[in-house]
């Protein structure tokens, strides 16, 4: 790859703005100054400098983190604060994709890679990935159990459908918790509506295999893609191994 087209790509700048500084001689590779924009390195091996800045590279990235209320669940925004703002800007500086958003008021659990297969792979609701969620209701709910048969709520395009829960357990009044393998907008909480409650506090603590554990508001944390699967559930393990 091209120097100028590798630093371009971790937003440094534009193309003409890294040709200007490498001939200004803002650029080193390997500890040797360069003025020739046109030089190829191999980012996995070369020690690249931008001025006097160490550029680090990742071929993929995998992050956890754990998404507070308050923020959106975006790269970016002009009115609220975004979850890759709780990033360092050497990740930052890749081409980080969402995989499976929460809503401003929502907390929990969120996963950010570089992938674009396996961010398709977790969102995907072909591919019926397991998301756990800790809910505190307005109400007491009696009939909770009532959402492991479904109930019909609407989507983000107004469209209705049942909904079903996985697995739900009433962990203590107005507390739940409820396993879903969608994650259709507002999933959670319409389903909740449907029994005459409002959620008030939504957290997600587990996709497939992830857990949010120990991981407190704001923190996050390194995984590699295998740590998401669940083997006794897919039954298209040979695809998500070419993700």
């Amino acid at each position: 790859m091209r120097i100028d087209r590798f630093l371009s790509n971790l937003k440094y700048g534009s193309r003409s703005e890294m040709t200007k500084a490498i001939k200004n001689g803002l650029v080193k590779i390997n500890g040797n100054v360069i003025t020739n924009s046109h030089i190829k390195i191999d980012p996995n091996k070369d020690i690249i400098h931008f001025n006097d800045e160490l550029v680090y590279y990742y071929d993929i990235i995998n992050i956890m983190i754990y998404k507070p209320i308050g923020y959106l669940s975006a790269n970016k925004d002009n009115l609220h604060k975004v979850v890759l703002d709780l990033i360092e800007d050497n990740y930052k500086r890749s081409d980080l994709k969402i995989a499976g958003r929460l809503d401003l008021d929502s907390e929990g659990l969120l996963i950010l890679t570089t992938s674009g297969k396996f961010a398709h792979f977790v969102t995907s609701p072909n591919n019926k990935i397991n998301k756990v969620y800790e809910v505190i209701t307005e109400d007491d709910v009696i009939n909770y159990n009532l959402l492991l048969d479904g109930v019909i709520i609407k989507d983000g395009k107004n469209e209705e459908y049942l909904a079903k829960a996985i697995d739900i357990k009433r962990v203590d009044e107005k507390k739940y918790l409820i396993t879903i393998d969608e994650g259709k907008f507002h999933q959670v909480k319409r389903m909740f509506f449907a029994l005459n409650t409002k959620v008030v506090n939504l957290k997600r603590i587990q996709i497939g295999n992830l857990k949010l554990g120990n991981l407190k508001p704001g923190e996050y944390k390194m995984f590699e893609k295998e740590e998401l699967h669940d083997w006794t559930k897919f039954f298209n393990w040979w695809l998500y191994w070419w993700i």
